[in-house]
């Protein structure tokens, strides 16, 4: 449950904005996504790899963005 601390004097708008921000970094909704189905540990792992070869292949400048 995310608490936010808002004064009396406190626009609505910016607790709503302080509410959203807290919320994206909490990343409730990704935890949710990612239990809606079951993904087999050895897939995890494969995607894992494959990010990780992306990201060096960025890095090293073999692909360009």
């Amino acid at each position: 449950m995310l608490i936010i601390d808002s004064k009396d004097c406190e626009n609505i708008d910016k607790a709503l904005k302080k509410y959203k921000k807290k919320f994206e970094r909490s990343r409730i909704l990704l935890q949710l996504r990612n239990r809606q189905a079951f993904t087999k540990p050895s897939v995890r792992r494969r995607d894992e790899v494959l990010k990780a070869k992306y990201r060096q292949q960025i890095a090293s400048g073999k692909i360009e963005l």
